[in-house]
Protein backbone atom coordinates (compact mmCIF):
# COMPACT_ATOMS: atom_id res chain seq x y z
CA UNK A 1 0.00 0.00 0.00
CA UNK A 2 1.34 3.22 -0.96
CA UNK A 3 0.57 6.36 1.10
CA UNK A 4 0.98 9.74 -0.39
CA UNK A 5 1.88 12.65 1.77
CA UNK A 6 -2.09 13.62 2.19
CA UNK A 7 -2.54 10.19 3.64
CA UNK A 8 0.40 10.15 5.85
CA UNK A 9 -0.91 13.99 7.39
CA UNK A 10 -4.49 12.65 7.97
CA UNK A 11 -2.91 9.44 9.25
CA UNK A 12 -1.28 11.14 11.64
CA UNK A 13 -3.60 13.66 12.31
CA UNK A 14 -5.85 10.88 13.38
CA UNK A 15 -3.76 9.32 15.70
CA UNK A 16 -2.84 12.52 17.45
CA UNK A 17 -6.69 13.12 18.19
CA UNK A 18 -6.77 9.11 19.54
CA UNK A 19 -3.94 11.17 21.89
CA UNK A 20 -6.38 13.83 22.75
CA UNK A 21 -9.23 11.92 23.47
CA UNK A 22 -7.53 9.12 25.50
CA UNK A 23 -5.73 12.33 27.63
CA UNK A 24 -9.55 13.75 28.35
CA UNK A 25 -10.42 9.95 29.56
CA UNK A 26 -7.74 10.20 31.99
CA UNK A 27 -9.45 12.27 34.09
CA UNK A 28 -12.63 10.54 34.50
CA UNK A 29 -11.65 8.40 37.46
CA UNK A 30 -10.70 4.76 37.55
CA UNK A 31 -12.41 1.59 35.98
CA UNK A 32 -11.46 -1.38 34.71
CA UNK A 33 -12.93 -0.29 31.69
CA UNK A 34 -12.31 4.03 31.67
CA UNK A 35 -15.02 6.07 29.80
CA UNK A 36 -13.56 7.07 26.29
CA UNK A 37 -14.05 9.20 23.16
CA UNK A 38 -11.72 6.43 20.97
CA UNK A 39 -14.66 4.29 19.87
CA UNK A 40 -16.20 8.05 18.23
CA UNK A 41 -12.67 8.67 17.08
CA UNK A 42 -12.46 4.54 15.73
CA UNK A 43 -15.78 4.87 13.60
CA UNK A 44 -14.95 9.01 12.39
CA UNK A 45 -11.48 7.17 11.25
CA UNK A 46 -13.09 4.36 9.67
CA UNK A 47 -15.77 6.51 7.51
CA UNK A 48 -13.54 9.36 6.72
CA UNK A 49 -10.29 7.47 5.44
CA UNK A 50 -11.15 4.54 4.99
CA UNK A 51 -10.13 1.15 5.89
CA UNK A 52 -6.36 1.06 5.77
CA UNK A 53 -5.63 4.28 6.89
CA UNK A 54 -8.20 3.99 9.81
CA UNK A 55 -6.71 0.91 10.95
CA UNK A 56 -3.30 2.25 10.68
CA UNK A 57 -4.16 5.55 12.00
CA UNK A 58 -4.82 3.52 15.61
CA UNK A 59 -1.83 1.01 14.90
CA UNK A 60 0.01 4.17 15.28
CA UNK A 61 -1.54 5.36 18.25
CA UNK A 62 -1.24 2.33 19.97
CA UNK A 63 2.45 1.66 19.21
CA UNK A 64 3.33 4.41 20.36
CA UNK A 65 1.76 3.75 23.43
CA UNK A 66 3.53 0.20 23.83
CA UNK A 67 7.01 1.90 22.93
CA UNK A 68 6.82 3.85 26.40
CA UNK A 69 5.06 7.28 25.66
CA UNK A 70 2.41 8.05 28.31
CA UNK A 71 -0.94 7.92 25.23
CA UNK A 72 -3.80 5.84 26.95
CA UNK A 73 -6.14 6.66 28.94
CA UNK A 74 -5.23 4.67 32.62
CA UNK A 75 -2.25 4.31 34.76
CA UNK A 76 0.68 2.92 33.35
CA UNK A 77 -0.53 5.36 30.63
CA UNK A 78 2.00 3.62 28.35
CA UNK A 79 4.93 1.01 27.92
CA UNK A 80 4.39 -3.00 27.23
CA UNK A 81 3.04 -2.91 30.64
CA UNK A 82 -0.55 -1.87 29.37
CA UNK A 83 -0.84 -5.13 27.34
CA UNK A 84 -1.49 -6.89 30.94
CA UNK A 85 -4.53 -4.36 31.68
CA UNK A 86 -7.86 -5.51 31.43
CA UNK A 87 -8.59 -3.05 29.16
CA UNK A 88 -5.99 -3.08 26.84
CA UNK A 89 -7.90 -5.35 24.35
CA UNK A 90 -10.21 -2.43 23.43
CA UNK A 91 -7.26 -1.06 21.73
CA UNK A 92 -6.78 -3.48 19.18
CA UNK A 93 -10.88 -3.41 18.79
CA UNK A 94 -10.49 0.40 17.66
CA UNK A 95 -8.02 -0.87 15.34
CA UNK A 96 -10.31 -3.71 14.24
CA UNK A 97 -13.47 -1.69 14.24
CA UNK A 98 -11.74 1.33 12.48
CA UNK A 99 -10.45 -0.92 9.92
CA UNK A 100 -14.42 -2.62 9.30
CA UNK A 101 -16.19 0.37 9.43
CA UNK A 102 -14.36 1.93 6.44
CA UNK A 103 -14.20 -1.82 4.90
CA UNK A 104 -18.29 -1.54 4.89
CA UNK A 105 -18.84 2.03 3.88
CA UNK A 106 -15.95 1.25 0.99
CA UNK A 107 -17.74 -1.62 -0.17
CA UNK A 108 -21.32 -0.51 -0.51
CA UNK A 109 -20.01 2.78 -1.96
CA UNK A 110 -23.07 5.00 -1.32
CA UNK A 111 -22.92 7.42 1.81
CA UNK A 112 -25.99 7.74 3.51
CA UNK A 113 -26.63 8.42 7.58
CA UNK A 114 -28.34 4.65 7.46
CA UNK A 115 -24.72 3.14 5.44
CA UNK A 116 -22.87 4.91 8.53
CA UNK A 117 -25.08 3.88 11.41
CA UNK A 118 -24.90 0.08 9.98
CA UNK A 119 -21.03 0.63 9.66
CA UNK A 120 -20.41 2.17 13.05
CA UNK A 121 -22.44 -0.68 14.54
CA UNK A 122 -20.57 -2.93 13.14
CA UNK A 123 -17.25 -1.27 14.30
CA UNK A 124 -19.08 -1.44 17.68
CA UNK A 125 -19.32 -5.22 17.27
CA UNK A 126 -15.67 -6.10 16.56
CA UNK A 127 -14.70 -3.46 19.46
CA UNK A 128 -16.19 -5.48 22.01
CA UNK A 129 -15.87 -8.88 20.42
CA UNK A 130 -12.41 -8.03 20.61
CA UNK A 131 -12.06 -6.15 24.29
CA UNK A 132 -14.54 -8.01 25.97
CA UNK A 133 -12.66 -12.12 25.88
CA UNK A 134 -9.45 -10.12 26.05
CA UNK A 135 -10.65 -8.59 29.13
CA UNK A 136 -12.11 -11.40 30.66
CA UNK A 137 -8.81 -13.59 30.32
CA UNK A 138 -6.53 -10.62 31.61
CA UNK A 139 -9.07 -10.68 34.48
CA UNK A 140 -9.57 -14.45 35.28
CA UNK A 141 -6.02 -15.48 34.17
CA UNK A 142 -3.47 -12.24 35.20
CA UNK A 143 -4.99 -10.52 38.03
CA UNK A 144 -7.24 -13.52 38.80
CA UNK A 145 -10.24 -12.12 39.90
CA UNK A 146 -12.39 -15.23 39.09
CA UNK A 147 -14.81 -13.25 37.10
CA UNK A 148 -17.48 -14.55 35.52
CA UNK A 149 -18.95 -13.60 31.93
CA UNK A 150 -21.87 -11.48 32.83
CA UNK A 151 -19.60 -10.15 35.18
CA UNK A 152 -17.48 -9.19 32.88
CA UNK A 153 -20.42 -8.03 30.98
CA UNK A 154 -21.64 -5.80 33.81
CA UNK A 155 -17.94 -4.24 33.66
CA UNK A 156 -17.47 -3.85 30.61
CA UNK A 157 -20.28 -3.55 28.20
CA UNK A 158 -23.36 -2.14 29.94
CA UNK A 159 -22.24 0.45 31.76
CA UNK A 160 -20.54 1.47 27.69
CA UNK A 161 -23.05 0.12 25.30
CA UNK A 162 -25.78 2.89 25.29
CA UNK A 163 -23.34 5.73 24.82
CA UNK A 164 -21.42 3.95 22.15
CA UNK A 165 -24.94 3.77 20.69
CA UNK A 166 -25.03 7.67 20.71
CA UNK A 167 -21.36 8.07 19.91
CA UNK A 168 -22.48 6.01 16.70
CA UNK A 169 -25.13 8.42 15.82
CA UNK A 170 -23.82 11.32 16.66
CA UNK A 171 -20.39 9.84 14.67
CA UNK A 172 -22.80 9.33 11.06
CA UNK A 173 -24.61 12.33 11.54
CA UNK A 174 -20.86 14.20 11.97
CA UNK A 175 -19.50 11.76 9.07
CA UNK A 176 -22.30 12.72 6.63
CA UNK A 177 -22.14 16.22 6.78
CA UNK A 178 -18.06 16.07 6.86
CA UNK A 179 -18.22 13.68 3.76
CA UNK A 180 -20.92 16.21 2.23
CA UNK A 181 -18.83 19.08 2.89
CA UNK A 182 -15.79 17.51 0.74
CA UNK A 183 -17.74 16.11 -2.07
CA UNK A 184 -19.07 19.40 -2.31
CA UNK A 185 -15.47 21.22 -2.70
CA UNK A 186 -14.18 18.72 -5.05
CA UNK A 187 -16.47 18.97 -7.68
Amino acid sequence: MKIGTRDMILVSLFAAICVVAAMISKYGGEAVVPFSMLPLIAMLAGILLGSKLAALSFLIYVMIGLVGIPVFASPPYGGLGYLLKPSAGFLFGFIAGAYVIGFIVERVGRHTFGVYMGAMVAGLAVIYAIGLPYMYVVLNYYVGAAVSVSAALKVGFFPFIGFDFIKAFIGAGLALKISQRLASSKA
